[in-house]
């Protein structure tokens, strides 16, 4: 009997599922209802399906609903909304469609739940606190004080995902204010190096060109938070980006820049010149393919690196005909780049 009532739940569970689905192919008036009523239900990955599938629709009227079903879902969370899911669904929805009310995200972003798993507990909250902190700088009910108060709270919260995702929040206030606290972020360090990495991405977004010689001073240690740094220049596409990084691998003044030579001095790690070869290529300059294409030629002790690190940065059919045509007397190189242009199974 209880193998009978199981199979029973699981069916109608099964076919609550179906149903939702196929709202995509319903009339759009026939939406409504139904959603509304998956919304109030108790089970959060119903709820979260119907949340989804209203942010889908742009379903906007339902908002009163998706908020009745936010705050149920708070209520003996453990039991309630286990993993989150109800509320991720529903925080992401009320986000997209630009809810002004701060204390509802400010709710969010204040949540930890711990779960249990094997050998103990788990913050299964950290997705929720992340949406919602993006979500809080769009509330223009709060000054900018405010919000950077809010989400400086969760600069040092316990998980990386969190604390990458309020550094972005704190990028898109674009200001100086959101400048100096990414700028002081990096400078205390993180020990996830991909925070880092935002903070210092979220510097040059707001700065320009001209925050790239403060990054670049992280460029030194040619550790992970180094390549942090490398490829947050490199996301600047510019000239001045090229520049520092072309430096950073020249670590010889006595010869001059132009000499591939120059880069095979200094910096003996081969992940990290890797690294800065790729970063190179990945500023799209001109100047840059023109670099690279010569430590290929005059065969560097970089030349592998450097020929992969332009494969991978996908160049024009140009830049490729000259790869072709400049490794065609060396084997080694031939097979390298044959072995890069080779489809992946």
């Amino acid at each position: 009997m209880q193998y009978t009532v199981a199979m029973s739940g699981k069916k109608a569970f099964e076919a609550q599922l179906a149903a939702l689905d196929a709202l995509r192919q319903a009339p759009e008036d026939t939406r409504i209802a139904p959603l509304r009523k998956a919304l109030a239900n108790r089970n959060n990955f119903l709820a979260a399906k119907a949340a989804d599938l209203v942010r889908e629709f742009g379903l906007r009227e339902l908002t009163p609903d998706l908020l009745n079903a936010f705050d149920h879902f708070f209520e003996n969370p453990h039991k309630t909304d286990p993993q989150c899911w109800a509320k991720n669904a529903l925080s992401r929805t009320l986000a997209a469609f630009e809810h002004q009310d701060a204390d509802v995200f400010l709710r969010g972003m204040r949540h930890i739940q711990m779960e249990p798993v094997w050998g103990g507990q788990s913050d299964a909250a950290g997705t929720l606190r992340a949406t919602c902190a993006l979500a809080l700088v769009q509330c223009r009910s709060l000054t900018e004080a405010e919000v950077l108060q809010h989400l400086v709270d969760l600069a040092a919260d316990s998980d990386k995902t969190v604390r990458a995702e309020v550094m972005r929040a704190i990028e898109q206030m674009n200001s100086s204010s959101a400048s100096l606290l990414l700028r002081l972020k990096a400078l205390l360090g993180d020990a996830e190096p991909e925070v880092l990495g935002v903070c210092f991405a979220g510097v040059l977004r707001i700065e320009g060109a001209k925050a790239i010689p403060w990054v670049a001073r992280f460029l030194g240690s040619a550790d992970d938070k180094a390549a942090e740094a490398a490829l947050a220049i490199a996301g600047t596409h510019s000239p001045e980006g090229f520049t520092v990084l072309r430096e950073q691998l020249q670590h010889d003044r006595h010869l001059p820049s132009h000499d591939p030579r120059a880069s095979d001095l200094r910096i003996s790690d081969p992940w990290f010149r890797s690294v800065l070869l790729s970063a190179v290529a990945l500023t799209r300059q001109d100047a840059a393919h023109e670099f690279l294409l010569e430590l290929v030629r005059s065969e560097s002790l970089d030349a592998e690196a450097a020929l992969e690190a332009l494969v991978r940065a996908s160049p024009s059919a140009e830049v490729i005909a000259r790869l072709e045509k400049l490794v065609a007397g060396n084997a080694r190189l031939a097979r390298a780049l044959a072995a890069l242009r080779k489809p992946q199974s």
